[in-house]
């Protein structure tokens, strides 16, 4: 009993240590990185929930109200006993989003937590031990972590529902749907990507838990019939307790979800619109009639509908020098490589030389459907988009790290997995320290290192509008330079420069070279790093041109040119 108190204190002590080292960190970059593109709406949209109790904002946007509405809570309290009233479109946003983005730790630790139960539940304490510290010092995830958006509390709920889903898969209706049914409801609040997430992780789960418990044998009472079609109908009924389980916890996830959403029990004006360009006859008077009386908007599935819309549609996307307007088919997994640190990319590879049954767990095996999912996703602005599979392998990989080592033979390959544990985790430590605060930037060594990673990654993967503190900082170091700016992002600290902002309708108008060149002659100019390398393929003429000059400055997203 006392060496059982005394391993529950290290237990502790581990996961405080890394909790509060990887805090501080998400505080103090917080503090120094400026606002990122979906900052200032996020901001808007929730403040305006707490000043009339609407969602409508957020759900115009395609976006679920949770993490903005623990975000912009301390700012309403502000707001309500000073008398103020924040604009993020407006004046200098830096202070109040502190305070935003500071609320992000809440999800943070959360990750944390249950990427410690995943690890401790496959590995046992070291598992979950290594799990915490591969999380905390992982770049990308505490890049997020330290930003007021959707992307890290997407990671964090997703990381809590599948542990609470794979821990009650065996045993009575509370455990096993009673709770991992809030969990999904608060993961769907956090982003509307839980609804495809959530059934994928649970099939995952499902079908290692049936292998574990043995093959999967055709039913003596099947039909004559191939094999393959007899393993196919019995792995349909051996997924029946799945299907059941899963109905129950979609209808209380969502009706919890809309619930937490309300409406504001009016018409929904696209809806309306459209009715009214049908053609003439009873289905259209019908249409018109029901869009102008059902008033049941805004709710929840309006984000829902926006966000898988947008997926059938895509978004242009930027990768390796490629730019497309729709999708590349390819772009996750290679981004992936690129933005997660050298020891998460080697490590299960080395697994699978030396012990590859070790990764034979279903948070690995869930990390990799997701993987495999993200092939056909459509919206390819950051790799921020699949971090779930990230949080969740990470703890799968944790635990497989650790059986493997408690169960290889004394000899040459248990050394080298023992050296390249801890080496593994201090070349990580030492990379989020290196990378701080611009953990969004970060891109591994295999790539070329994060000083040049603009060339092969943009947007949300490197410059995505948080770069005007560094310019401001840049630029009174260089006060005697006439600047001109032509900036990607949102932060509205851009018009308090003392620089002249060149507009992206003037950029648009430039059809060939020999217009841009025209252009910029004349011109110092600050270009964001995003406009330079990026998905946007309407100024294709600019950034072409502007690939082949040499600039004469650069700031962590921007790029300097001199054509005076």
């Amino acid at each position: 009993m006392e060496r059982s108190r005394w391993a529950r204190l290290a237990d502790w002590l581990w996961f405080l240590f890394f909790a509060a080292a990887s805090s501080i960190w998400c505080l103090t970059a917080a503090n120094e990185v400026g606002v990122t593109f979906d900052e200032p709406v996020y901001m808007n949209g929730g403040l305006h929930y707490w000043r009339t109790g609407s969602h409508s904002e957020l759900f115009k946007l395609g976006t679920m109200p949770l993490p903005m509405d623990i975000a912009t809570l301390p700012l309403y309290v502000w707001e309500r006993t000073h008398d103020i009233t924040f604009d993020f479109h407006h004046g200098n946003p830096y202070e109040p989003l502190f305070w935003a983005r500071a609320t992000s730790l809440l999800f943070w630790w959360v990750l944390l937590y249950y990427g410690r139960r995943i690890g401790r539940s496959l590995a046992g304490p070291w598992g979950g031990r290594l799990a915490v510290a591969l999380l905390a010092v992982e770049p990308t995830l505490l890049a997020h972590a330290a930003l007021a958006t959707t992307d890290l509390p997407i990671t964090a709920c997703m990381v809590a529902f599948v542990y609470h889903f794979r821990a009650g898969r065996d045993r009575p209706w509370l455990p096993r749907v009673g709770w991992p049914a809030p969990w999904f409801a608060i993961a769907l609040l956090t982003k509307a990507s839980a609804i495809a997430f959530a059934p994928l992780c649970m099939l995952a789960i499902e079908l290692e838990r049936l292998a574990r418990n043995g093959p999967i044998k055709p039913r003596a009472e099947s039909p004559a019939g191939s094999s393959l079609t007899l393993r196919l109908q019995s792995a349909w009924s051996n997924l029946q307790p799945l299907r059941r389980d899963g109905i129950q916890m979609a209808a209380i996830g969502i009706v919890l979800v809309f619930l937490y959403g309300g409406s504001d029990w009016r018409p929904q004006p696209s809806f309306v619109s459209w009715s009214h360009t049908l053609p003439d006859g009873p289905l259209a008077t019908a249409t018109v009639w029901t869009a102008e009386h059902v008033c049941i908007f805004g709710n929840a599935g309006e984000p829902i509908v926006r966000q898988v819309l947008h997926n059938f549609r895509g978004h242009g996307a930027y990768l390796l020098g490629r730019a497309d307007p729709v999708r590349i088919w390819y772009y996750f997994p290679v981004a992936l490589s690129m933005k997660l640190t050298v020891p998460l990319l080697a490590l299960p590879i080395l697994l699978a030389l030396i012990r590859p049954r070790s990764l034979a767990n279903w948070a690995c095996l869930t990390a990799g459907v997701l993987l495999v999912y993200s092939v056909q996703c459509r919206v390819q602005i950051g790799v921020r988009l699949v971090l779930p599979l990230v949080g969740i392998g990470i703890a799968g990989l944790a635990a497989a790290l650790v059986n493997a080592w408690c169960t290889l033979p004394v000899g040459p390959r248990k050394l080298l997995l023992g050296v390249a544990i801890p080496a593994g985790l201090l070349w990580s430590a030492i990379a989020a320290i290196n990378v701080w605060p611009h953990g969004l930037c970060f891109v591994n060594e295999v790539w070329g290192g994060t000083d040049s990673g603009y060339r092969i990654v943009s947007d949300g993967n490197y410059d995505w509008g948080q770069g005007v503190r560094d310019l401001a900082r840049w630029q009174r170091d260089h006060a005697d330079l006439p600047l001109e700016v032509l900036y990607f992002g949102t932060d509205s600290a851009i018009n308090e420069l003392p620089a002249r902002q060149m507009s992206f309708f003037d950029v648009i108008s430039l059809k060939t070279p020999e217009d841009v060149e025209r252009a910029m002659r004349g011109r110092y100019i600050a270009v964001s790093m995003t406009v330079v390398y990026g998905p946007m393929t309407g100024i294709r003429p600019i950034w072409e041109y502007l690939q082949t000059q040499q600039p004469v400055a650069r700031t962590q997203t921007f790029l300097i040119y001199d054509f005076r």
